[in-house]
């Protein structure tokens, strides 16, 4: 199933408490410092490189120059290190699990069991295709067309790729009932410009290997026809690729709101048994409309099943299930697959070790059983705290800049008070914790047991069908670094995970906390009135509450916004898509200024104290620029440059920073520089 709806702030699944999770949260704490630390780590800046001509490099420039990027990953940096510092936190709760001998049924069984099933390649060696029986079994079992749509129902429960996926969330019309929406998908490959594009050498190069790809794994799997099934299947995934929107498409709302009643769905696609689909989904009469995001795309993917063959359709289904347990497989099918996915997509040389693969298994199966004892051990109590103050500061902030708006009407700055008023700002993590007793895992069982974990989520999201909106949901674990605004809660949601430094700091001066984490609460909060947010009101519903006045005013900022991100070029002969990235580039510049608004307002009028020879407000820039500091193998950088709504980090801190009237002031940034920017070509919404 699709996961939940909203934007993060970086690259993108609640119930009783867990067996063993019945104990209130425990808390750490340390003592204050005595000194006052600035937060920033003078280690890796260039003074080589002038702030006033590359500030990304004269913060980061000893790193980039000294770091590489380990060979088992697709890029590096301060995202990373924190995502990579987690796991060895998570293996440590694993493993002490497993020797307590959990009880039979219990969380800390699931989780031992999980991993452990996965760490035993010996029995998945000896096992070789069996687990797959029963699922190729399904379908040879197809005789007919008219089968299918209980076949799709199927792999939308366990997760596996099929020509549309589904997902549950809010109305947007009416945010107080969920529905079931249905959207594009089926591809291989991450996006439509790597089947339809020609001109590009690097994707046509792609699109050969994938060929070759499936034909290997099919080839594995002793298919005798495995060069014609591969050359149907890529063909059949290119006509539905042809039907798919393209990612700037994929953000306007309103376009996407189609609630379609289920006797008109014919219409749509004339011939397709969608009562079929809805009663082997489990949903049968629980529903008298589908969310369909994108009709086109439905009526294109009929046509294709329509006109191509039943063994074709058979082939491409034998493909993505035999694609989607290749990890759970025998070593020859799991190295075949990161051949693909990670070194010709990602251009990543080496696979990651087994136990942190096992540990990333754990965490996405069992997430927040694992994530209430991440958070006993690895959350101080200080953070949540300190985090709340900041959080109060940039809605105070926010609050104060509304009033001082030249592109808002006073009738839009009214209902954008109003908006802003019913924010739920969600800190840390949740107040209560998913019940997984329904879930089973069993040792030695390590394809069912992806299965079960991913028919476990699925389930989940269809039962709340009918039911009242669970507004104590989170949509990440605690464990996760990253961030996100859901506009149909209208909440702003900070894990525990990336509460630790570059981003947040308790130990250091306000001012790099508000320079990291206090731009990207700002960003998450700006969401709320981006492009698409602004579309949202508080309640979380689809209504247009600007002017036409707001909406001109407001395009005429965008549209330089565009233009200018549209400019940057990260690899040669790339550019970053201003549409595509719009509204998180309409966020960074935002969070930022809203941010340093709000370090300003924490200031209560003193000074800001000196520290290691940098100003409160040079520290505040700094601690901006050090988040970003990464780097990326090119293949990735492609691939976020067609799919990501993210621009790269260097362009977000330069891109942003160029916008920054505070940034001028403080490092003297004049003509001839060239971070500098005249003032009429500078972005300032808030």
């Amino acid at each position: 199933m699709k996961a939940p709806i909203f934007s993060a702030i970086a690259l993108m699944f609640i119930g009783a408490t867990s067996t063993y999770a019945a104990e209130p949260i425990k808390t750490v704490t340390s003592s204050a410092p005595k000194v006052l630390l600035s937060g920033i780590d003078s280690k890796h800046n260039d003074a080589s490189i002038k702030a006033q001509d590359d500030f990304y490099r004269h913060v980061n420039g000893k790193w980039l120059k000294a770091s590489n990027i380990p060979a088992d990953k697709s890029s590096a940096g301060a995202f990373m290190d924190l995502r990579e510092a987690t796991i060895p936190r998570l293996h440590a709760i694993t493993e002490a699990l497993a020797k307590q001998h959990p009880k039979p049924g219990s969380d800390a069984q699931k989780i031992s069991d999980l991993y452990s099933s996965f760490m035993d390649t010996a029995r998945i060696g000896a096992l070789g295709l069996k687990p797959l029986e029963s699922d190729f079994a399904k379908v040879s079992a197809l005789s007919d067309k008219k089968q299918i749509p209980a076949f799709i129902a199927y792999l939308n429960l366990v997760s596996v790729g099929a020509p549309f996926d589904i997902g549950i969330h809010q109305d947007n019309k009416d945010s107080t009932k969920y529905v079931l929406d249905v959207v594009q998908s089926g591809l291989g490959m991450p996006d439509r410009d790597y089947y339809l594009n020609n001109e590009d050498a690097k994707l046509k190069d792609t699109r050969a290997k994938y060929l070759k790809h499936i034909e290997k794994m099919f080839a594995l799997a002793g298919d005798k026809d495995a060069t014609k099934n591969a050359t149907d299947i890529l063909a059949l995934e290119t006509e539905l690729a042809k039907a798919q929107w393209t990612k700037v498409e994929l953000r306007d709302p309103i376009k996407a709101y189609n609630k379609i009643d289920l006797n008109k769905l014919d219409s749509l696609t004339p011939g397709f048994d969608w009562m079929s689909y809805l009663n082997d989904l489990g949903v049968s009469g629980k529903l008298d409309s589908l969310m369909i995001s994108q009709p086109s795309y439905l009526t294109g993917f009929n046509k294709v099943l329509q006109e191509s063959s039943l063994d074709t359709w058979k082939a491409y289904f034998r493909w993505r299930l035999l694609s989607s347990a290749a990890t759970q497989l025998p070593k020859a099918f799991d190295d075949e697959n990161f051949s693909f996915y990670g070194t010709t997509l990602s251009g990543t040389p080496s696979q990651e070790v087994r136990w942190k693969r096992g540990v990333r298994l754990a965490d996405a199966g069992l997430g927040e059983s694992l994530g209430k004892l991440y958070v006993e051990k690895h959350f101080p109590a200080q953070n949540k705290v300190k985090m709340e103050k900041l959080v109060s500061n940039l809605l105070l902030a926010y609050k104060q800049s509304i009033d001082t708006l030249d592109w808002m009407s006073t009738e839009t700055k009214k209902e954008a008070q109003a908006k802003l008023a019913t924010f739920t700002p969600k800190i840390g993590y949740p107040n209560k914790w998913r019940d997984y007793s329904n879930l089973t895992i069993t040792k030695g069982d390590a394809l069912g047991n992806l299965r079960n974990t991913r028919m476990f989520a699925s389930k989940v999201e269809l039962s709340k069908l009918g039911k009242p909106i669970d507004r104590e949901e989170w949509g990440m674990t605690p464990q996760t670094v990253n961030a996100y605004y859901n506009p149909e809660m209208n909440e702003i949601v900070f894990p525990a995970a990336i509460l630790q430094a570059p981003f947040f700091d308790a130990k250091a001066d306000d001012a790099v906390n508000y320079g990291g984490i206090g731009a990207v609460i700002g960003h998450e909060i700006s969401h709320g009135f981006d492009d698409q947010g602004a579309q949202y009101d508080g309640k979380g519903n689809l209504r247009d509450w600007w002017t036409k006045e707001d909406h001109e005013k407001f395009a005429v900022k965008t549209a330089a916004l565009v233009k200018q991100y549209g400019a940057f070029s990260p690899i040669p002969g790339y550019f970053v898509n201003g549409e595509l990235t719009l509204g998180e580039n309409i966020a960074d510049n935002s969070g930022l200024a809203i941010a340093y608004k709000a370090y300003k307002l924490s200031l209560g009028g003193k000074p800001a104290p000196v520290i290691s020879g940098l100003t409160g407000d040079q520290r505040f820039f700094m601690g901006f620029a050090q988040v970003w500091r990464g780097k990326m193998r090119d293949a990735t950088m492609i691939v976020r440059l067609k799919t990501d709504p993210h621009s790269p980090g260097e362009i977000r801190a330069n891109g942003t920073l160029r916008n920054m009237s505070g940034f001028y002031e403080s490092y003297g940034v004049k003509e001839g520089d060239q971070m500098y920017l005249a003032p009429k070509d500078r972005v300032s919404i808030w």
